[in-house]
């Protein structure tokens, strides 16, 4: 054995080499610029410490935010037929689902959960933009049919985050028939008398934006966010106009009377326990971090 060689020599090396950062500790802002700091941008909820941009978020990630100590049941939806039109580009319908499937750890763009929030029992559905663009199909369909069945049979009030690039070209005429569907939909929660709330987050487009992403009782917007039809580079190569800036975005659909109200991300979660406590006609909401359900321990109603 050659001491120098097996032992001294690898010592020595480990010491002065160079040591390998992983590639996920810090993010850049796609506004600003800045670097931030992975656990900083989870604490922020992925919005940009240094001049607020809103960044995506994942529905699991929001959920635990959202709800009372983080805790939540998730709603079992349908499944669909896979691959109805055996659609075909550059690649199979079915293997960019499995490739959509293994970099969101998701089985479809769409979750439903029960939960409360301030104590508040309310269903959320949010999409996943990350999947497919968080594209409109039959799964997304069938999910805001069993978030309003649910909410219906619960009798809680149904709170939806949309975030998607329209509806979804593999599944055809399927994808544009979910627009009908989730309207009757959201007319089971108005003929129950239960509220529908709806957050629009960035972007939400086409026929999302066309069918339940704008039948809510009560419209929120997270900041910058596009909401639209079509996009505005379409609008004018098609009009051949300049738009006005920050046209289709937030604030502009707020000061025109297309929102409720535009709020921040840090503070969703205090909005909609004082909106669904209103609208339910329930007494003071419970504000503040809380335990999960069933915890001993909770603070008092504010005064």
């Amino acid at each position: 054995m050659n001491w120098i060689s097996n032992y001294v020599r690898p010592k020595i090396n480990s010491l002065f080499s160079r040591r390998e950062m992983p590639e996920n500790l810090w993010t850049k802002c796609d506004e600003c610029g800045t670097m931030l700091f992975h656990r900083e941008l989870r604490e922020s909820l992925n919005v940009c410490t240094n001049c607020g941009h809103h960044m995506a978020i994942t529905p699991r990630d929001r959920f635990i935010a959202l709800f009372d100590g983080g805790m939540f049941a998730e709603v079992k939806v349908p499944a669909p037929v896979a691959d109805p039109l055996h659609f075909r580009d550059q690649k199979r319908y079915p293997d960019r689902m499995k490739a959509a499937q293994r970099s969101t750890h998701e089985q479809e763009a769409m979750l439903v959960a029960t939960g409360e929030i301030g104590r508040t029992p309310i269903v959320a559905a949010a999409q996943n933009f990350g999947f497919m663009a968080g594209s409109m199909g039959m799964y997304v369909g069938n999910a805001i049919i069993a978030a309003a069945e649910t909410a219906v049979k619960q009798g809680r009030p149904l709170v939806l985050f949309s975030a998607a690039g329209g509806a979804r070209m593999q599944e055809g005429i399927l994808s544009l028939m979910q627009m009908p569907r989730s309207t009757v939909a959201v007319q089971m929660l108005k003929e129950a008398g239960l509220p529908y709330i709806v957050v629009l987050t960035h972007p939400t487009t086409g026929g999302v934006t066309a069918s339940y992403a704008m039948l809510g009782d009560v419209q929120i917007a997270e900041p910058n966010a596009l909401i639209c039809f079509a996009g505005p580079r379409v609008i004018e190569q098609t009009i051949r106009e300049k738009l006005p800036e920050g046209f289709q975005r937030a604030e502009y659909l707020l000061e025109h009377g297309m929102l409720d109200r535009v709020t921040p991300r840090g503070e969703m979660r205090t909005e909609l326990i004082t909106i669904t406590r209103m609208l339910m006609g329930l007494p003071p909401a419970i504000m503040g971090e809380l335990p999960a359900p069933g915890t001993p321990a909770e603070p008092q109603a504010e005064e």
